[in-house]
């Protein structure tokens, strides 16, 4: 049968047609296959850590004073003498009695008898010449000295 197809004029040019093409095909297959570069695989992108920041380093660089090691924060101590500001006395010098303006933590001074309490805990316990003498009960010793300031 396949002689038959070949004796015909038409059936002979169109197997050589078929033969071309798929030869042609071929080489056009296998050219573009083996100039084609490979596959390409791409290196996956260096991972970057994460980089913490040295916050003593960073405040170094911005001009902060290191601090000990073993230093904690520290709330600042306020005095008991900076709490209190004696303003006027008004001493009974024969009584032993009499009176002082004192400011206590900046607020407007109030006057107080010699035995009053000032704040819980601490009595005005005597009275001097610029001077008022505060302490936790009266007769017991005094732990804080108010002197009225000089004016020039």
């Amino acid at each position: 049968m396949v002689i038959n197809t070949l004796s015909k004029p038409w059936g002979m040019r169109l197997a050589t047609l078929v033969l071309w093409a798929a030869a042609g095909a071929s080489v056009a297959y296998w050219g573009l296959r083996l100039s084609a570069s490979g596959p390409v695989v791409l290196a996956p992108p260096p991972v970057a850590s994460a980089v913490a920041p040295d916050a003593q380093a960073l405040a170094r660089l911005l001009g902060a004073v290191p601090l000990a090691a073993s230093a904690a924060p520290v709330a600042p101590v306020v005095s008991m003498a900076s709490r209190f500001t004696l303003i006027g006395v008004l001493s009974g010098r024969s009584s032993g009695g009499g009176a002082a303006l004192i400011a206590v933590d900046g607020q407007p001074a109030k006057p107080y008898r010699v035995g009053a309490a000032v704040e819980p805990g601490l009595v005005l316990q005597a009275l001097g010449p610029r001077r008022a003498e505060l302490g936790p009960a009266m007769g017991a010793p005094a732990t804080l000295t108010l002197d009225m300031p000089f004016k020039k």
